[in-house]
């Protein structure tokens, strides 16, 4: 299928893209065109959603996430399924990227730039952890996962500001908080390959968060709303989960949340 020369539309095809490998590669693409200044962004509506998003593989089979299984650091197993876990994640991450980058009209053209970044940092991560789990025995797949992090996506498929609230400075904000203790424990059971990617993902995810946090004020400020009590609101509005720490302030606080915000978590 020849590649759209248009910035969201080859987004939108490669968030239909149902392999893992291609999906990649395809953002991989996408980015390396971007920076040569080849292809355009249409800021337009969007035609309807197509049937098929988010485009994944037949596997992983997709469970409650109470049902997702118990990740011993005692075994190769229980560290591939954690593995596995984040690796979920990270492709899930892939997907909500393109769609934000595809979804929404009408922003300035550093959201659409902003959000190919966070698509192609999220394949980065999806394929250095799943070089990882195939060291370890085991491939994407292999285990079940849970679909938390899309159903969110799914929710706010109608509005941009909903969007940047709820999904990269809430749910993707709580990796800033996880990521910490995963990593020790993969490092005290001696996986210190594991632990460097999670370094990489930290590092990254603080980036991500960032953006979520600015383009969420800007939209805030151009519809003229104060930005706590109304993210306040839209947790209610979307049943969003409610946040549990321990809380990664320092990390919070480089990913751009306010002093009132942190003061919160404390």
């Amino acid at each position: 299928m020849a590649q759209p020369l248009e910035l969201r539309a080859c987004a939108l095809q490669s968030l239909l893209e149902t392999d893992p490998a291609a999906k990649s590669a395809g953002v991989a693409a996408m980015s390396a065109a971007h920076r040569a200044g080849a292809w355009r962004v249409d800021l337009d509506a969007a035609p309807d959603a197509p049937a098929g998003i988010p485009g994944r593989p037949a596997r992983p089979e997709l469970v409650p996430p109470r049902l997702v299984g118990r990740r011993s650091m005692a075994t190769v197993e229980g560290r591939a399924m954690l593995v596995h876990a984040l690796a979920h994640i990270e492709f899930n991450a892939v997907n909500l990227a393109l769609d934000a980058l595809w979804r929404f009209p009408g922003m300035p053209q550093d959201y659409y730039t902003d959000w190919l970044r966070v698509a192609s940092e999220e394949a980065l991560h999806f394929n250095m952890l799943c070089a990882h789990l195939g060291t370890l025995g085991f491939a994407y797949g292999d285990f079940p996962g849970h679909d938390s992090l899309w159903e969110m996506v799914e929710k706010t498929r109608g509005d941009v500001l909903a969007r940047m609230a709820l999904v990269p400075r809430t749910l993707e904000a709580r990796g800033l908080d996880a990521i910490p203790p995963l990593r020790a424990k993969l490092a005290q059971a001696g996986d210190t390959e594991a632990a460097a990617i999670l370094d990489v993902l930290l590092r990254d995810e603080v980036g991500h968060v960032e953006i979520g946090n600015r383009w969420y004020l800007h939209l805030c400020g151009l519809r003229g709303l104060e930005p706590v009590s109304t993210y306040g609101e839209l947790t209610v509005q979307y049943k969003a989960p409610v946040l549990k720490g321990p809380f990664n302030i320092e990390a919070r606080r480089q990913a751009g949340f306010s002093e009132a915000e942190l003061a919160r978590f404390s």
